[in-house]
């Protein structure tokens, strides 16, 4: 069998990278171990850039069911010190409350619907790479085969067959001591707050929603919507803990009691489950030592693991997928400039050190200790500043980033996310999120004389572009990549030579010659 990429792994970054491809003209063939979609929950929504991502994508309004764009949230939590987003002026932080099982039912019925061939009950069980394609063996439900592609992209998880297979190293740190609880329950109504979203704890008193630290650990509640209860613990010191015992009801009520030094009832959550009751020894906080080796690639948890506070784990999962997707796709069709395909490693895996970083900052201020306390208090007065709010907050939500390009000295937005922006054009008043939807490069053109779409002319077969008119743009033109990073921006009303030929020269650079 032959398939210009196998992905291995359908879990929400596979299924991302397997649309982004056939969006880009490559249909990729999906293995997934599992026979069925996993019924269990794994995690309660998306936070950050991806957000917006994916309302770049059409994805946002079928993963909601509302018609109008995202909007930011007014607060958010770093290392359970809470964040006031109120502050700021362009506020970064959006929040996806969806559970994880629909998150992947969408993106498998995009994927589905754009061509894709998703094998469940597929297991990858060796690879050999050769100079041209690499060799996958799998183990299906009628016994064993072979397929070869051009590449292969381990999108299986954080412990990645296919990261083991290929040889890349898995390096970072443990903390063996932490014990990490999570659970679908039901809480009494009469101990929620409607008000707030938090709870009122006989005993303890009001908490807050999310996360809550106390001298004994952490807890954190939140109710979702058509979901069950969710409540999640943190201690130091595994203790009398049975590790090898299934998670259990009064284990979480016992944990919480530990923690808050009051009782919160708990019983079953109703519905049909099965409900999460998830325990985890330790903490990992690993990177692989690369993201390419040879034409093997990695996504999502197979290229790094960390602690779960805050939720960067599908944000940054899925947009590896989209940063990977339309590179790997020029380059099996011929078309990609030279380099193009590593730079999903020199600009995805600094976005993975950059979490990697912030949630064991996070983690140490979770801690136990009066020392923790004192540096607690000193972190609830640093975000009183507006610009240290702005400055964590868009590093949680991935919007710090700026990519190493040519041309970032000539302007601010070379290297960063296109904004939002409301557009209008001859056709009539559009939003940007509405021309990325095809996940093609765009070049926007809001200069006096229109002059910059021709300049384009020799790249229309792989580059769109729009002339339209709008309001606070950052620049009077943009060239977007189809991960919507600007690679080349101008701020001149009226173009002259020298601004053709350095759109001209940022178009072959990220998308061949003309």
């Amino acid at each position: 069998m032959v398939a210009d990429v196998v992905i291995a792994g359908a879990g929400p970054n596979g299924l991302m990278l397997a649309c982004e491809l056939s969006l880009a003209g490559v249909q990729p063939v999906v293995l997934e171990r599992l026979s069925e979609p996993r019924r269990e929950n794994r995690a309660n929504g998306l936070v950050g850039q991806v957000v917006r991502m994916l309302d770049r994508r059409g994805l946002y309004r079928p993963l909601t069911g509302r018609s109008e764009p995202p909007q930011p949230i007014p607060a958010f939590y770093f290392g359970a010190v809470p964040m006031d987003l109120h502050v700021l002026a362009d506020n970064p932080f959006y929040l996806l409350p969806v559970p994880q099982t629909r998150i992947e039912r969408i993106l498998a019925e995009r994927a589905a619907g754009l061509g894709v061939e998703i094998r469940r009950g597929h297991e990858l069980t060796g690879l050999t790479q050769h100079a041209d394609r690499v060799t996958t063996e799998v183990t299906g439900p009628n016994g064993r085969y072979e397929i070869s592609s051009r590449y292969l992209i381990g999108a299986d998880g954080a412990h990645s067959t296919t990261r083991n297979l290929a040889g890349i190293g898995f390096p970072g740190a443990a903390s063996d001591d932490i014990v990490t609880r999570i659970a679908e329950v039901a809480v009494p109504d009469e101990l929620h707050d409607p008000a707030t979203g938090g709870l009122n704890l006989p005993g303890y008193g009001h908490i807050a929603p999310m996360y809550h630290r106390t001298e004994h650990g952490v807890f954190a509640y939140a109710r979702i919507p058509s979901r069950p209860d969710l409540v999640f613990t943190v201690e130091w010191g595994i203790g009398t803990t049975d590790t090898d015992a299934p998670l259990t009801p009064a284990e979480v009520h016992d944990s919480i009691y530990r923690v808050m030094g009051a009782d919160l009832p708990l019983r079953p959550p109703d519905g049909r489950g099965p409900h999460r009751l998830d325990r985890s020894i330790g903490v990992n906080t690993r990177l692989a030592e690369r993201y390419r080796d040879g034409r093997v690639l990695l996504v999502g948890d197979a290229a790094h693991v960390h602690f779960v506070i805050g939720g960067p784990g599908l944000n940054l999962g899925l947009l590896d997928a989209v940063n990977l997707g339309w590179k790997l796709a020029a380059e099996i069709q011929g078309r990609a400039p030279a380099g193009l395909l590593d730079t999903y490693d020199t600009e995805r895996r600094p976005a993975g050190e950059r979490v990697a970083m912030h949630s064991q900052a996070q983690l140490a201020l979770l801690a136990p200790g009066p020392e923790v306390t004192a540096l607690r208090e000193l972190f609830t007065e640093l975000l009183r500043d507006q610009h240290t709010v702005a400055h964590i907050a868009n590093m949680m939500a991935g919007a710090d980033i700026r990519y190493e390009m040519e041309g970032r000295d000539t302007h601010f937005m070379v290297g960063r996310w296109a904004p939002d922006l409301v557009l209008k054009t001859d056709n009539g008043t559009v939003r940007l999120a509405e021309l990325t939807t095809n996940a093609r490069p765009l070049l926007l053109d809001t200069t006096e004389d229109a002059s910059l779409t021709g300049a384009a002319d020799g790249w229309l077969d792989r580059v769109d572009t729009i002339t339209a008119h709008a309001m606070n743009a950052p620049a009077t033109a943009l060239l977007l990549r189809p991960d919507c990073y600007v690679a080349w921006a101008t701020d001149t009303p009226h173009p002259d030579h020298r601004d053709r030929e350095s759109l001209c020269s940022a178009l072959a650079t990220w998308f061949g010659p003309r």
